[in-house]
């Protein structure tokens, strides 16, 4: 999806947001990937965990994220660009490197890809 708003507008990232208070961690990624998706999911696994942190034009610290990647299986809808998004579109892997991404994201997606396929051999 193609981030709609600041920070990184117009970068294309994985869906993804704010918990709210009270919020458990499976309701709100369901929420968030619905609001800016459209679908319906189930989070299947955690993927990966990592720090996102960006800085101002004077090298302070304006945005600090801790992401929380999850492989998720759509269980109904179809895919839209939803609230904080300007376009969505379903992509093959290997044309993910001729999309504007956020840091992170393709390292992302080709780990979830490759612990995937070390497991489908360990069946």
């Amino acid at each position: 999806m193609e981030r709609g708003h600041e920070p990184l507008k117009g970068y294309w990232s994985l869906p993804g947001g704010v918990l709210e208070v009270g919020e458990t961690l499976h309701a709100g990624i369901c929420r968030e990937v619905l609001e800016e998706t459209g679908l319906v999911v189930r989070p299947e696994a955690g993927a990966e965990v990592f720090e996102r942190i960006m800085c101002d034009d004077g090298g302070r610290a304006e945005y600090h994220y801790v992401l929380l990647d999850y492989v998720c299986r759509v269980v109904r809808g179809s895919l839209v660009a939803g609230d904080d998004v300007s376009a969505a579109e379903w992509v093959k892997r290997g044309d993910l490197k001729n999309f504007r991404l956020t840091d992170g994201t393709l390292e992302v997606i080709e780990r979830v890809y490759e612990k995937r396929k070390r497991a489908a051999t360990r069946i």
